[in-house]
């Protein structure tokens, strides 16, 4: 019996076969979509949500200026209207922003997947475009790693507005309403909680808000340094279960759990540093405010 293939039969699988071109530039072009997303739709967005913007950045730090001052001189624990009104905004802002980074995240992970499978299929094609491949996967992974962070930092803003826009506060202003202000809330802070009286109720909100900051983060940073322990752990028992013969594919599990361990302890750091400041916030607080934070 001949063993040639017949005239109609389909044409044996080109070298580029491996890498599914069209799902590769379609995420592609959604993340370049989202990048700018990113950048420029929170603000509108989180405006139209709010029943208004607070214009561009400079009149929304000096909105955040003169309301915080009529907040620290109501001595009242809750935010009078104005710096409500700002806080709200701010919130919506970040929720945005999570949003847009965690679809982005979704997309770079989903292009990564393809890209690593592409990788590991890649033995018919040429040692420059293997290389292309592994170049274009580190590079997608290092972009959802920071798309990653974007998320986080964006939940803590979310759930933390307060003290997220106190980092936009001029701490280093040498004169005015602000200057006064800021530095009674040094002098309050640097004895805190025993200031030689009462405590004003704007310092225990401030102090209380600044604890949730970094115990959104903490909690946050934990669950990412579990699910990268996990990551790390299925890399390595791929790896343990990939023939030696096949090097490629152990090479990449192996670099893979390596990889996604060291980046469980650098986060697992980031967790416990930010659950310390959780249980006593007012040091790194009054850092905030010297300039030092």
């Amino acid at each position: 019996m001949s063993t040639t293939s017949p005239p109609n039969s389909p044409p044996g699988p080109s070298r580029t076969a491996a890498v599914p071109a069209r799902a590769v530039t379609v995420l592609s072009a959604l993340a370049v979509a989202l990048v700018p997303a990113f950048v420029l739709a929170p603000g509108p967005v989180a405006g139209s949500m709010s029943g208004g913007g607070h214009g561009d950045r400079r009149e929304l730090d000096d909105r955040l200026s003169a309301s915080f001052v009529d907040y620290w001189e109501s001595g009242e624990r809750s935010l009078p209207p104005g710096l409500q009104g700002v806080v709200e905004y701010w919130s919506r802002y970040h929720v945005v922003k999570a949003v847009v980074a965690a679809v982005l995240l979704a997309v770079l992970v989903a292009l990564g997947v393809l890209l690593r499978n592409a990788f590991l299929r890649a033995g018919a094609l040429t040692a420059g475009r293997r290389a292309a491949l592994a170049s274009a996967g580190a590079f997608v992974a290092a972009l959802a790693l920071f798309s990653l962070a974007m998320v986080m930092a964006n939940i803590q803003g979310a759930l933390a507005p307060f003290s997220s826009l106190m980092s936009m506060l001029p701490v280093h202003a040498s004169h005015g309403e602000l200057a006064d202000v800021l530095g009674q809330i040094r002098r309050q802070l640097a004895g805190y909680p025993d200031a030689g009286g009462p405590t004003p109720p704007p310092i225990e909100v401030m102090v209380s808000d600044f604890g949730r900051y970094h115990a959104v983060l903490a909690v946050a940073a934990t669950v990412v340094a579990l699910s990268f322990v996990v990551i790390s752990a299925v890399s390595w028992r791929r790896f343990a279960g990939t023939a030696a013969s096949d090097r490629r594919t152990r090479r990449v599990f192996r670099a893979s759990g390596l990889l996604w361990a060291l980046l469980a302890a650098a986060v697992l750091v980031i967790a416990v540093a930010n659950t310390a400041t959780t249980a006593d916030p007012a040091p790194a607080l009054l850092a905030f405010f010297e300039g030092g934070w």
